[in-house]
């Protein structure tokens, strides 16, 4: 058994600082059958009340103090009965000051009086393996903490409450719904008189889960990149303005800037923030000719990164050749390609084709028309809380599984195959639908993977 569930399974108390070091005020949760009585080990209420008398959803005042008698803060405790909540165990919450010193000296006392540090994630593992959550809704948790611009809060949110387990809980319900007709289609093969479905609903009703499934996977590609930022490259000759541009964009100095050729050797990256999604920028180094070994090798990693971004921003201080522009092409396809002029305020201007900008990277003119080409350019979807999109790559694995299984049942619905050998793909499908929100077939190597990857005290 996997240390995850091990730990889920001990019944033991745990702990843990909840909130990161250094701020104004600090939580320590504490959650385990002895929350209770552990936390009335150390804390004095100013009423006289004990915590483990105290109903449910009740805050007090008073002091915490070591085994030795010693007062060690003044703090407000917060008090959660089982099932009501968050790991649906018996929980305490210490809001207390965030010095350093009294943190350490509190969960100290804890651990002596009885209480484990608790491992990263084991607050969110807990309240999955005692049902309050799915295991989606418990990854959202993770995403809901990392989450660094509107699109990715958005797509947490909707995920932590349910729209995503609710649209895989209708798709269970269509697979039940056809397994159940091959079963009574077996059950019933040799009474030719009885008609209980028609092949042609079994088949109109696997497109139906078919196209459900698509679509989920189909959301993947704008879940993944507004999740981990849409992949921009800044590619050109040396000393066109790449790193300059970099800078405008970050609104920071991230790059050097020099008029001296070859100057960027390596792929600088770094994300901003363009009308609430995530762009991941990536600077390279400048494509040129060269018999710098260094230089050259940063070229190459050049056209590594632009073959793995979505958006290339060519920028150039002079009209680029046919056979230039033939080549970027060519290298770009697939991709969305904005050719750029910069330097405009030098009073020069190149011969432009459709589609391309003039801008200043140096002195910002022309920066809001290429933030807004950019934008347009990732064609992004507006994310509301109420949308379903997979941004996990476990989900779509999962996913793109089950839809191999339901095109098998399709495939064989057409070919006239009996209903004992649909059912062996049906069964499959339901299966990698079900490991997505978790429940007795989740292996146990794949809880491990998810809830090491949560910090401490969530």
């Amino acid at each position: 058994m996997s240390d995850i569930l091990r730990f889920g399974m001990r019944g033991d108390t745990i702990c843990a600082l909840a909130t990161a070091v250094g701020g104004a005020l600090g939580v320590i949760r504490v959650s385990g059958p002895e929350a209770l009585t552990l936390a009335d080990g150390l804390f004095r209420s100013k009423s006289g009340k004990r915590l483990d008398s105290s109903p449910t959803h009740r805050q007090y005042y008073g002091e915490v103090v070591d085994r030795e008698g010693q007062v060690i803060d003044d703090v407000l405790v917060s008090v959660y009965r089982s099932p009501y909540s968050y790991t649906g165990e018996d929980s305490v919450e210490f809001s207390c000051h965030g010095s350093r010193y009294v943190l350490r000296k509190m969960l100290e006392t804890l651990i002596q009086l009885g209480c484990r540090q608790a491992e990263p994630g084991e607050y969110t593992q807990r309240a999955f393996l005692n049902g309050k959550m799915d295991l989606s809704q418990a990854e959202a948790v993770a995403d809901l903490i990392a989450s660094t611009n509107r699109a990715t809060h958005r797509m947490a949110i909707s995920q932590l409450r349910g729209r995503f387990s609710n649209a895989l809980a209708t798709l269970r319900d269509q697979l039940l719904h056809l397994t159940s007709l091959l079963e009574l289609e077996l059950d019933f093969s040799d009474h030719e008189d009885l008609e209980f479905a028609d092949r042609g609903e079994l088949l109109a009703l696997s497109h139906q889960v078919q196209d459900h499934i698509t679509h989920l996977l189909d959301t993947f590609r704008a879940g993944k990149a507004m999740k981990e930022g849409v992949p921009v490259a800044i590619v050109g000759k040396t000393n066109v303005g790449k790193s300059t541009l970099l800078n405008r964009l970050l609104h920071d100095d991230k790059a050097i800037v020099s008029d001296i050729h070859g100057t960027t050797r390596d792929v600088i990256e770094d994300t901003t923030v363009i009308r609430g999604v995530c762009f991941r920028f990536i600077d390279t180094a400048g494509l040129r000719d060269t018999e710098d070994t260094i230089e050259r090798m940063g070229i190459s990693r050049s056209y590594e990164k632009l073959a793995s971004a979505s958006i290339v921003i060519w920028l150039f201080d002079a009209a680029p050749t046919p056979s230039e522009r033939e080549e970027m092409e060519r290298r770009c396809e697939g991709k969305s390609l904005l050719p750029v002029f910069n330097k405009v305020d030098r009073g020069e201007e190149a011969a432009l084709w459709e589609g391309a900008l003039s801008i200043s990277a140096k002195y910002g003119q022309g920066m809001d028309e290429l933030e807004e080409r950019i934008y347009a350019l990732a064609d992004l979807p507006e994310v509301s809380e109420n949308d379903v999109i997979v941004t996990n790559a476990r989900h779509y694995s999962a996913l793109s599984a089950a839809l191999s299984d339901i095109e098998r049942v399709t495939e064989g619905l057409d070919m006239g195959l009996s209903g004992d050998l649909l059912s062996e793909d049906l069964r499959s499908c339901i299966h990698h639908l079900s490991e997505i929100v978790g429940g007795e077939i989740t292996p146990d190597e794949t809880l491990s993977t998810i809830f090491k990857e949560f910090c401490v005290g969530k």
